[in-house]
């Protein structure tokens, strides 16, 4: 991407800062409209998901998946001759060329939509004006999609740490590798490594894994991590990570009843959360102040307080997933311009958005945890289900899988779906078709399940198991 040069004021329809998944498809159905579009974007096109999130971890996790595949594979009659070695160096190298490739693409999509493309760091003159690195933009409508990143916890020693971004291009796979938090990354990050070799330890303040999820399904997948070699410690504490003799790091914590420890890592993972893009733009000259989270506070059509300016993505909403960046994108395009091949404008329900957790096993999750729809509804009924699946019947290994419903008593309408399973993520987005349209558990009970899946025993429930 080349800077664009110049001293004098462009006037523009549109200017997107941020070249993340939300910005780059604002800009291209803008510009698909026929309208005048610049994008900013002052490191790599595609934002987190492309350069250091969804992508290139659900590559990682393929690659541990492979782990779990051999171990499995002797119990269907495989002779694995010899042990089975891993080349980190090599998928680190191949993991660079797709996310290269990837870029690539964005900057060709953007560009033969007629999106000028200007590298550089954007920050607001006026509620109109926006300056990157001397050059001076004004925009009918002005569009911040700048995403997240890491935050580093205020820890003694939190410099010998690393984030989530620097996972990807590590020298080699950690021997012993501890994880501070216990969230997506911190989850995601223990079962891809503990596949690919390294012994981890995963250190969670609170008393459950996965924060906000269903509470059942985290504790199902604590269970199974825990079953395979992952030392799990909720309700501890951190207090410092302190220089080893040996030149590794030593992670100082207490254990749930005050104990306290020293585990060496050669690395140590702060997965702790993440924090908007705000630092930098200028925000105030716009008239835009952001909320105690670091975001930026928009309405139900995406708009800040400053008059033609809109924000998403992670950098004003609370539920920071790639997908929802996406549909804010499509939903704002549709109120400023209409919509397109539609009878009304796109609009984003987040209740029922599905979401996954790429662990071994997966987590899939739709609408209310049970915890939560005791909170909101009057009465509700949960129907679940544990088991072994088929695929274990010979494999030698026993995970179990979980599924359940969170059904509303009243309307019969199903409002939770979670699911701990190999194929979890897969099988959430089809049902989440159905719960977005009001799909009751009359109309589960009467689809007929495909046999053998583990999808089939969602429409196969018939008795709850627990009622409120």
């Amino acid at each position: 991407m080349t800077t664009d040069t110049g001293s004098d004021t462009d006037f523009l329809d549109m200017l997107v800062i941020g070249g993340g998944s939300g910005g780059v498809r604002a800009a291209r159905l803008a510009a698909l409209r026929g309208k005048r579009v610049a994008l900013v974007e002052q490191a790599h096109m595609g934002g987190t998901c492309v350069n250091v999130g969804c992508v290139p971890k659900k590559l990682l996790h393929y690659a541990a998946s492979y782990a779990h595949a051999f171990d499995e594979a002797p119990g269907y009659g495989w002779q694995l001759q010899g042990p089975v070695a891993f080349d980190w160096a090599h998928l680190r190298s191949a993991r660079a060329q797709e996310i290269e490739r990837l870029r690539g693409i964005y900057r060709r999509r953007l560009e033969e939509a007629g999106v000028r493309l200007v590298a550089g760091h954007a920050r607001f003159v006026d509620p109109r004006t926006v300056e990157v690195d001397g050059q001076r933009f004004q925009a009918r409508h002005i569009v911040i999609a700048t995403g997240s990143r890491p935050r580093r916890p205020d820890l003694p020693g939190a410099e010998r740490g690393v984030d989530s971004d620097a996972m990807f291009t590590l020298p080699a796979i950690p021997r012993q590798l501890v994880i501070v938090g216990g969230g997506y990354i911190a989850c995601e990050m223990a079962s891809i490594f503990q596949g690919l070799g390294a012994e981890v330890t995963l250190l969670e303040r609170s008393g459950q894994l996965l924060k906000g999820f269903d509470t059942e399904a985290a504790h199902h997948l604590r269970a199974e991590l825990s079953r395979q070699g992952i030392r799990v410690e909720l309700d501890s504490k951190v207090g410092a990570l302190r220089p080893a003799d040996d030149g590794r790091t030593t992670v100082e914590w207490q254990d749930s009843h005050g104990h306290a420890h020293g585990t060496p890592a050669d690395t140590v993972l702060l997965a702790t959360g993440r924090q908007p893009n705000t630092e930098g733009l200028a925000l105030p000259e716009a008239g835009i102040a952001t909320d105690e989270k670091g975001r930026i506070p928009v309405d139900a059509d995406l708009r800040t307080p400053a008059e033609g300016v809109y924000a998403l993505g992670d950098v004003a909403t609370a539920k920071p997933l790639t997908p929802v960046a996406i549909a804010e994108a499509q939903q704002l395009i549709d109120h400023l311009y209409g919509p397109a091949h539609r009878r009304s404008p796109r609009r984003v329900h987040d209740t029922y958005t599905p979401t996954a957790v790429f662990t071994h096993p997966s987590v899939g999750s739709i609408g209310y945890s049970e915890e939560k729809a005791r909170q909101t509804f009057d009465a509700i009924d949960v129907y679940r289900s544990d088991f072994k699946g088929l695929k274990h019947a010979l494999s030698g290994q026993a995970p179990s899988t979980l599924v359940k419903l969170v059904v509303d008593r009243a309307s019969d309408q199903v409002v939770g779906l979670h699911i701990v399973s190999e194929d979890a993520a897969e099988i959430v987005q089809g049902f989440a078709v159905a719960m977005n349209a009001g799909a009751t558990k009359a109309d589960f009970d009467d689809t007929v399940g495909l046999h053998p899946t583990v999808a089939e025993e969602l429409v196969s429930l018939r008795e709850p198991s627990r009622q409120s």
